[in-house]
């Protein structure tokens, strides 16, 4: 599968298995970015990675920041909504702009990896955060999820350790299974100051045996870029 091609399909059966808001209300705050109340949609962008920010990827962007939202799936467990919600085209509903890149692995056929900067008030990037722990906690036995019909889960979902800088993160593995196709999932989340990155990696080769991890040099660079663009 071309690059290109992978990154696509990665972002669809990622988009599928989202689970419905865990959180509502209005945002706590203005909206700030590592550096004070400063954050746009334009910064975001200047910070996301771009073609040749990462050796051995290419890279494929949005064409604008995401500042609306679809239609959420819903997740047959509640207290698992976070975990398939922060795979959607935005982390949950308190983001108020998000910028996402797909990557292909020139080096590992099938391997489709996706990198994404929101911004959030501090108060609610931290929340986000903790949200995730505490599903992490009570969603090990795994979970479903349908959009418009069409239904996936998600099985094996275990925390995982992943080295990387940043105020805090959360890392795990899944197997997320879409109209009979399983696929190893690996997703990590940071929080740095009030900014939330994103990286997901999914194998889409279908060989045995199958994993997937966030390459540390995707992360690593999307991460640097940020410190970069908005140093605090």
């Amino acid at each position: 599968m071309r690059p290109k091609a992978s990154a696509r399909a990665a972002a669809l059966i990622l988009t599928a298995l989202l689970a419905a808001a865990a959180c509502t209300g209005p945002p706590d705050g203005p909206v700030e970015s590592v550096n004070g109340p400063s954050r746009t949609p334009a910064t975001l962008l200047r910070a996301a990675l771009a073609p040749g920010d990462v050796p051995g990827y290419q890279v494929f962007a949005d064409p604008s920041p995401d500042d609306s939202r679809g239609a959420a799936p819903r997740a047959d467990r509640a207290a698992c909504a976070p975990l398939a919600e922060v795979m959607g085209e935005r982390p949950d509903d308190r983001a108020r702009a998000t910028v996402s890149r797909g990557l292909g692995s020139r080096d590992t056929p099938g391997l489709a990896v996706t990198a994404s900067l929101s911004a959030y008030s501090a108060a609610d990037a931290r929340h986000l955060v903790d949200g995730l722990r505490t599903a992490l906690a009570h969603c090990g036995a795994g979970f479903g999820t349908v959009l418009d019909g069409q239904a996936a889960t998600y099985t094996d979902v275990r925390a995982t350790p992943y080295e990387i800088t940043g105020a805090e993160s959360v890392s795990w593995t899944a197997t997320a299974t879409a109209q009979g196709a399983p696929a190893p999932v690996h997703v990590v989340v940071v929080r740095q100051g009030a900014t939330v990155v994103r990286f997901m990696a999914i194998n889409l080769s279908g060989r045995a045996p199958s994993t997937a991890n966030v390459p540390h040099a995707v992360a690593d660079a999307q991460l640097a870029k940020l410190a970069r663009t908005a140093p605090g």
